[in-house]
């Protein structure tokens, strides 16, 4: 059962909590006037791959993006291809 920390404790303590958050992983419940808002638990190995998952997720939208802007961009009847083996010849 995670332990509950009121903000203030959280702010004054914050060094000691992350630590026993770090090495003793341990959770806690953040409250702030009784009330819970935030959980605060270890980062696992999954949360690593998740949050890797979502830049690369990322990447390739923005990399879609910006395909449909050279797309839209485009003016010349031949390919990009076409014209890098013009260049290659």
């Amino acid at each position: 059962m995670p332990e509950t920390i009121g903000v203030r404790e959280l702010k004054s303590q914050a060094s000691r909590i992350l630590r026993s958050v770090k090495e003793g992983a341990v959770e806690y419940v953040v409250t702030v006037h009784d009330v819970p808002v935030a959980v605060l638990r270890p980062y696992t190995v999954e949360d690593a791959q998740l949050f890797h998952q979502h830049e690369i997720e990322d990447e390739q939208t923005a990399l879609a993006a910006l395909a449909q802007e050279i797309a839209t961009a485009w003016k010349s009847p031949k390919s990009g291809v076409e014209l890098i083996e013009e260049q290659r010849r």
